[in-house]
């Protein structure tokens, strides 16, 4: 099927925001006196904060009536860091102006809340090409559960295989396959050369390589 859509994921994508994800979870568990490895953090990229929450509590085997607590507070701080830290992503002006150009639908589907989802459409400047965009915090399955995708196709009246996706973290990477849309992901550098990656349709080191022939490629 002809593509027609393209759908973005935020964190690690539009915004470099991963970095102060993981400023925020680690600030609210040292409170607890435990603390993460960047190997742990880095298998629990792409979860909501919920689920994120709920994993880490039971693994460190605090007790799981913090839940609200921990994921309200990791939440307030990530809003704050973003909106004081945050960094615009490199190629993002261009890859919306690359799509807008072929006039695509343009959808963003992420894991988390929508506060989240509203600050960044306001950083980024895009409100007035948006199509859709779709929360998967109140869905009873985040990613790598394909709904919030499946969502997102629906509120842009497109068919899933009619979509691209963008993604950074491989729970977004699998949510997105299994929707059955095609996805390029752009992960992080040090992790550019990982296998994990395999799944996806295309692997690009920044939005901004994206071009013509990678879009031929996958049309």
């Amino acid at each position: 099927m002809q593509l027609t859509s393209v759908i973005f994921d935020i964190d690690g994508l539009l915004i470099d925001s991963e970095p102060l994800w993981n400023e925020a979870a680690s600030e609210v568990f040292a409170a607890y006196g435990v603390s993460f490895t960047d190997e742990q953090y880095k298998s629990t990229t792409g979860l909501r904060t919920r689920e994120f929450v709920q994993w880490w509590l039971a693994w460190f085997k605090i007790d799981p009536s913090e839940q609200l607590r921990a994921e309200k507070k990791i939440i307030s701080l990530v809003l704050d860091k973003i909106e004081r830290k945050g960094r615009v992503m490199q190629g993002v002006p261009y890859i919306f102006d690359f799509f807008l150009k072929k006039e695509f639908k343009i959808g963003l589907a992420t894991s988390s809340p929508p506060e989240l989802i509203e600050l960044v459409v306001r950083m980024t400047g895009i409100k007035d090409v948006l199509s859709a965009a779709c929360s998967a915090e109140l869905l009873d399955y985040g990613k790598p559960h394909p709904q919030v995708y499946l969502n997102c196709a629906q509120e842009l009246n497109s068919h899933p295989t009619a979509c691209l996706c963008f993604e950074d973290s491989f729970n977004g990477l699998i949510a997105a396959k299994a929707a059955r849309m095609k996805c390029v992901v752009v992960p992080v550098a040090a992790e550019l050369k990982e296998e994990k990656w395999g799944a996806a349709d295309l692997r690009l080191s920044s939005l901004q390589n994206f071009g013509e022939l990678h879009f031929g490629l996958l049309s």
